[in-house]
């Protein structure tokens, strides 16, 4: 199977990144080309074949040409994570040759450190840390918290590829350590993740940000607001919680529309104006936002002059449920950050 994948395994990071996401961005159009599985395993030989070639690589010298080819599996792994069905047995190989992607990137000069961060007494997590890599000076740093449906391993392994090469180190935790608990615990724990980074010599403690997905994006607003620490965040900028509020009063009063022309815009945005650095919403895709709301929320973030920006992910309709061109959803995301912690916007 490898010799049919050895004409989809480019030379470089970006050449792979852009036929995944053109490959995602035309889903609607191939996919009943092949069955489910079919694209699964063409997309898991490519990424079995990067492995291969970075390895040859390891025992020619080459390292950083090895770092590449094995970033390039990542990528083509995540393209066939997104497409099995959980009760795929496919689903835990795709898992388990993430994990040895990771550690074999790893194994190189710039290490993934497992981080057990112990903020008290009682309260001891996981967490994984990607340096910038090889500056001299302090970098800015994230707080990266993954979704609901994803391990911290596994938003590793997909942001790798996505970080390397633009001067920002990683913390990469998972959202059932912090969800687990209730929310003035959780800012505890985020807040003990900004101790631990701002401790580090290779992180400028004035750029740390966070990044929270799908319910996540709730915790990295609450973090936000208790943490004025926080340099720049992707966060749900309180719509979730915004949009629960409505949905409870419209189930008691019955007049759901009348309700939402009735609020004044001011109450939306109210937990966004307690924010003092600039926010992304994503909308859509992974987000757990409606557009609409989203929409609503950046006009009148702009009429305040408040720095919001909204992000709306490309989703491909398949029939086995939406999904999300990863690739293009996590640069806009991080050139986002890139951005805003280079000059560290606070207002």
């Amino acid at each position: 199977m490898l010799c049919a994948a050895w004409p989809h395994v480019r030379s470089d990071l970006a050449s792979t990144r852009r036929d995944a996401a053109a490959f995602l961005g035309n889903l609607e159009g191939v996919y009943g080309a092949k069955s489910r599985q079919s694209w699964v395993q063409r997309w898991t030989d490519i990424a079995d074949a990067h492995c291969l070639v970075g390895d040859l690589d390891v025992e020619k010298g080459a390292f950083d040409e090895a770092a590449e080819a094995w970033l390039c599996a990542l990528t083509a792994f995540e393209v066939a994570r997104r497409l099995v069905d959980e009760d795929d047995p496919q689903s835990g190989n795709v898992s388990a040759k993430v994990e040895a992607g990771i550690q074999r990137f790893g194994s190189l000069e710039r290490k993934v450190e497992r981080v057990q961060l112990a903020c008290d007494d009682t309260a001891e997590f996981l967490a994984y840390y990607l340096p910038a890599g090889r500056s001299h000076l302090p970098t800015p740093a994230v707080v990266c918290i993954s979704s609901e449906e994803e391990t911290g391993v596994t938003l590793l392994g997909r942001l790798l590829p996505v970080v390397v090469g633009r001067g920002i180190s990683v913390l990469a935790v998972s959202h059932d350590d912090l969800s687990n608990h209730w929310r003035d615990q959780a800012n505890f724990l985020l807040s003990c993740c900004l101790d631990y980074l701002s401790g580090r010599p290779d992180v400028d403690a004035a750029r740390i940000g966070v990044s929270g997905e799908g319910l996540s994006a709730v915790l990295a607003t609450d973090f936000v607001l208790s943490d004025r620490r926080v340099a720049a965040a992707v966060c749900d900028a309180g719509l979730w919680n915004w949009a629960r509020t409505l949905a409870s009063v419209a189930w008691i009063a019955r007049t759901a529309d009348e309700i939402d022309e009735a609020v004044p815009s001011a109450h939306r945005s109210r937990l966004v104006r307690q924010m003092k650095c600039p926010v992304l919403v994503v909308a859509g895709g992974r987000g757990i936002v409606s557009a609409t709301e989203a929409i609503k929320l950046q006009a009148e973030c702009e009429v305040a002059r408040i720095d919001l920006e909204l992000a709306m992910p490309q989703m491909a309709r398949t029939p086995v449920g939406d999904i999300e061109n990863f690739v293009t959803s996590d640069d806009c995301i991080f050139g986002w950050l890139e951005h805003k912690l280079a000059r560290s916007s606070v207002r």
